[in-house]
């Protein structure tokens, strides 16, 4: 079979191209690369911001997923595989770097994520959808970042990946519960450090913005 041949079945059939890689097949490795390299990425440079951390850790992904292939449970999907090992590898870089610079830091969010009383029902608007303009685009993410980890992942995972609720529970190794706990912590505390950055833009006649009811931001 042509390479062409091979590039048009993996698209359809992760089973073949799966089978492939446990093979050991060079061509098929490219492949996953190639179409996998941007989102996985896109994870990892929005948990860690830094570019140069974000590349290198991204190639790890890559190394780790071609030596633990045979690991990989038939029936699961590709690119959830690849966005776990993409937060572990996110974390393992956390770890390296706190000890090599002796810095103390603690990943803990105060409060219980699976006792606490909130309201999980998913609105089905994000900050995402709210800012529209490109410009303000940018501001979203800048602010994304001060969100705290443990929210800002599930954030990216949903609103910037489109991933499910199911498949963000497999990369995060939690319940499903979690994860619509996590998302509308990270969107409401995302939401409230905006929130006073376009108050401004709103008073002053600029343009309307309200994040209650999700309008949209007209500049």
């Amino acid at each position: 079979m042509s390479d062409l041949a091979h590039v048009l079945t993996w698209a359809g059939d992760e089973a073949e191209l799966t089978t492939e890689l446990r093979a050991g097949s060079e061509s098929a490795f490219n492949w996953l690369v190639t179409h996998y390299h941007a989102p996985v990425y896109g994870v990892i440079s929005g948990m860690l911001r830094n570019p140069s951390d974000a590349a290198d850790v991204t190639q790890e992904v890559f190394l780790k997923a071609f030596r633990g292939i045979r690991e990989f449970r038939n029936g699961s999907s590709l690119k959830t595989w690849l966005y776990r090992i993409a937060v572990r590898e996110v974390l393992n870089h956390r770890r390296w770097f706190w000890r090599h610079q002796r810095q103390q830091s603690s990943m803990e969010t105060s409060g219980s994520e699976e006792g606490a009383a909130v309201d999980i029902q998913d609105t089905g608007s994000s900050p995402f959808d709210e800012f529209a303009s490109h410009e303000v685009q940018q501001y979203v993410h800048r602010a994304l970042g001060d969100v705290a980890e443990v929210f800002r992942t599930a954030v990216i995972l949903r609103d910037l990946e489109g991933l499910s609720y199911e498949e963000i529970a497999e990369v995060l190794d939690v319940s499903v519960g979690t994860v619509k706990s996590r998302i509308l912590r990270g969107r409401r505390a995302l939401r409230e450090r905006l929130e006073p950055l376009f108050a401004p833009r709103r008073c002053t006649g600029h343009g309307r913005f309200s994040l209650a009811s999700g309008s949209a931001l007209g500049l």
